[in-house]
């Protein structure tokens, strides 16, 4: 018997349903977060681009950019 598309697996993504903002906080406050994880959640924000949150995102936009460069050791 064929499988339909409706039958087939579905993939789950769990930093898909979570806001951004909220996954930009945890993953500046980690210092496990790798830079690659980093520069996706700097895309995603990038992508994002909402006229109204504009102060919002550039908040968390230099947040990032300032843990992207930190040392590790700090």
């Amino acid at each position: 018997m064929q499988q339909t598309a409706e039958t087939s697996v579905q993939t789950w993504i769990p930093c898909i349903d979570r806001p951004l903002h909220e996954r930009i906080a945890e993953a500046v406050q980690s210092r496990a977060t790798p830079i690659s994880q980093l520069l996706r959640l700097m895309s995603a924000l990038d992508a994002e681009g909402n006229a109204h949150e504009n102060l919002a995102n550039e908040n968390l936009r230099l947040q990032l950019r300032a843990r992207i460069g930190a040392p590790l050791s700090a």
